[in-house]
């Protein structure tokens, strides 16, 4: 995230960490503390940097509560740190569309709960479908709702766009999904370059109906969606305009 988009991008994260971070009781360092954990490390590890066209150094931050308690309750100390590894890209197949799946039994998260912020526990309870979904030959899966089980809300680590003729739709956020800062870069290009952006409620019906579907991320950056299975039912999706669009203006 560091080494090929801007460095506001970083203030961006740090901001979202520190909502995260009141959620659950924990401190947070500031934006200088943040850039020079970042920086020191990104520079430490420079000769794992890959060629721009082969991959990419993944930046992680993580915040983790440890001390002599046993309770349910906030921890005594905490650990920053930052690790970076190399990277190719996060679906086999490079840049080819992937396939999905949509799940309507697991969910991942339930309003009120955590599933707006960056906690580990969210991306636990939605292993088994992500797994299930692999073994059957789709590249993930795209949970819906909790409540109606009927609105799309992501792909198990994306947030997920919706385009018919020129018009965005993107689940909006409330609580029950990840504040993405690609999906808010995109938002921005899309309206930059004329389109209408709508954040709000998207069916499984207009998912099938669509022209176009990505999902963008941190680590999938920008990923068209070539094909989405839905009970008994598979969409293919040929036009991948948007997805073009977003991608080369992020890199």
């Amino acid at each position: 995230m560091f080494l090929n988009r801007p460095l506001l991008h970083c203030a961006k994260r740090l901001h979202r960490m520190l909502i995260g971070a009141e959620r659950m009781c924990m401190p947070a360092p500031t934006i200088e503390q943040f850039l020079e954990a970042v920086t020191t490390t990104v520079l430490a590890n420079e000769r794992w940097v890959p060629p721009s066209d082969k991959g990419s150094l993944h930046i992680r931050p993580l915040r983790f509560g440890n001390g002599p308690v046993l309770s349910v309750t906030p921890a005594p100390e905490f650990t920053f740190l930052i690790y970076v590894t190399p990277v190719g890209s996060y679906f086999e197949g490079g840049l080819k569309p992937i396939n999905l799946v949509v799940e309507n039994v697991i969910h991942s998260a339930t309003p009120g709960r955590v599933g707006g912020i960056k906690a580990i526990g969210n991306y636990a309870g939605i292993m088994k479908a992500q797994a299930e979904a692999k073994t059957s030959g789709f590249s993930d899966f795209l949970y819906l709702d909790s409540v109606h089980n009927r609105y799309v809300e992501e792909v198990s680590t994306a947030n997920v766009f919706v385009v018919k003729d020129n018009t965005i739709s993107t689940p909006a956020l409330g609580g029950t999904i990840l504040t993405g800062i690609t999906r808010k870069s995109i938002i921005e290009i899309a309206q930059s370059q004329g389109f209408k952006v709508e954040e709000r409620l998207v069916s499984v019906a207009e998912l099938i109906d669509a022209d176009e579907v990505f999902c963008s991320g941190n680590a999938v950056c920008v990923m068209p969606v070539g094909n989405i299975s839905f009970m008994e039912r598979r969409e293919e999706y040929e036009r991948v305009d948007l997805w073009c669009l977003s991608s080369s203006t992020l890199h």
